[in-house]
C-alpha cells in the first residue's frame, strides 16, 4: 500500500491530484489537455490534470463534445475566470450540456439559483447522469432545487465542490427523492461541519456511494468518527477528507473502521499537525482490508 507523507511537496496540490477530472477540472485549462473534453465526465486515466498534472486514480473517460462544438473543457475555454453569471444564462447551460444530454460541465460558470431552476425545467437533462457544478453560488437554496427536483433522478455523479452548502443544504439532499442512482458525491470545500455529515448518513442517500468527497468542510473527529461507523459507506471505495480538522484520534477511527470495508482510497492530508512517529504508528495500524492508497500529512 502506498503511503505519503508532507515531506513530498506534492502534497501541496494533492486534492487536485488524486480526484476524478470530471468534477475537478479547472475552469481555463488547456483544449490538448483533456482529450475527452466537451463531457463534465472527461478525463481518462494517464491524461494531463487540468494543472497539468498527470491524471491520477478515479478519472473517468465518457467521450463527447459539448452542443457548441468545443474540444476545450472547462467554464471558459482559457479566457479567463469568470465574473459573474452568464448574461444568458439557459443558453449557457445549452452550450455546456452534452449532444446526448447525458453530461453537463457548469464549473465556475456561477448560474446561481436562476440556473439551477432552468435546468429542472430543460428537457434535454431528463437522462442527466454526470453533473460537474463547481462554482455556482447555489446555496441552500439552489441545493433544495436540485434535491426537490425529478430532472436529476438519474444522476450517478455529481459536483457540488465550492457552493455555500450548509449543513441545511445536507439535509435538502439527504431528503431527496430522486438522488437515489448516485455513485459519485463531491462536496468538497463547502461549510457542511460535522452536522452536515451526519445528517447524510442518517439518510439513503449515500448507500450506493463509491466516491465521497468531503475535503475543507471543517469536519472534526466526531464527523470521522461518524463515517467510520456508518454502515452507510460500505461500498465506499474512496473516501476524501483533506483540509479538516481530523486529530489523530479521527483518524484512527477512520484507519481502523469496520464498515469501510471496501476502501481502497483515503486522503486526510492537511488535517491536525502530526509528527512523523506518530504518522508512522498510523499507517501501521490500520486495518482496513482493501485500502491500497492512503494519504497523510
Amino acid at each position: 500500500m502506498k503511503f505519503l507523507c508532507r515531506q513530498f511537496i506534492v502534497f501541496c496540490s494533492m486534492v487536485l491530484l488524486s480526484n476524478p477530472v470530471w468534477a475537478y477540472e479547472g475552469e481555463h485549462p488547456a483544449p490538448t489537455e483533456h482529450p475527452q473534453a466537451g463531457h463534465p465526465s472527461g478525463g481518462h486515466p494517464g491524461g494531463k490534470h487540468p494543472q497539468g498534472k498527470p491524471g491520477g486514480h478515479g478519472s473517468y473517460s465518457h467521450g463527447g463534445k459539448s452542443k457548441s462544438g468545443h474540444s476545450g473543457h472547462g467554464g471558459h475555454h482559457g479566457y479567463g475566470r469568470r465574473k459573474g453569471p452568464p448574461a444568458d444564462i439557459p443558453a449557457h447551460v445549452k452550450s455546456r450540456t452534452s449532444e446526448d444530454g447525458t453530461g453537463v460541465n457548469l464549473n465556475g460558470s456561477q448560474v446561481g439559483v436562476k440556473g439551477i431552476q432552468f435546468m429542472t425545467t430543460y428537457e434535454p437533462l431528463k437522462n442527466v447522469s454526470s453533473m460537474a457544478l463547481k462554482g455556482n453560488k447555489l446555496g441552500d437554496e439552489g441545493t433544495a432545487i436540485l434535491a426537490g427536483s425529478a430532472t436529476f433522478q438519474n444522476v450517478e455523479r455529481l459536483s457540488l465542490w465550492d457552493n455555500q452548502i450548509s449543513s441545511n443544504g445536507a439535509k435538502q439532499l439527504a431528503d431527496s427523492p430522486y438522488l437515489k442512482k448516485l455513485k459519485h458525491l463531491n462536496l468538497m470545500k463547502n461549510q457542511l461541519g460535522d452536522a452536515g455529515v451526519n445528517t447524510l448518513l442518517e439518510s439513503s442517500l449515500l448507500d450506493g456511494l463509491e466516491l465521497l468527497d468531503l475535503s475543507a468542510n471543517d469536519i472534526t473527529d466526531e464527523g470521522a468518527k461518524a463515517l467510520a461507523t456508518s454502515p452507510k459507506l460500505k461500498n465506499l471505495k474512496r473516501l476524501d477528507l483533506y483540509k479538516n480538522k481530523i486529530s489523530k484520534k479521527g483518524i484512527e477511527a477512520l484507519l481502523n473502521s469496520k464498515t469501510l470495508v471496501n476502501l481502497e482510497f483515503m486522503d486526510l492530508t492537511w488535517n491536525a499537525e502530526q509528527d512523523q512517529d506518530t504518522l508512522n504508528a498510523l499507517d501501521k495500524s490500520k486495518s482496513l482490508p482493501k485500502l491500497h492508497t492512503l494519504f497523510l500529512q
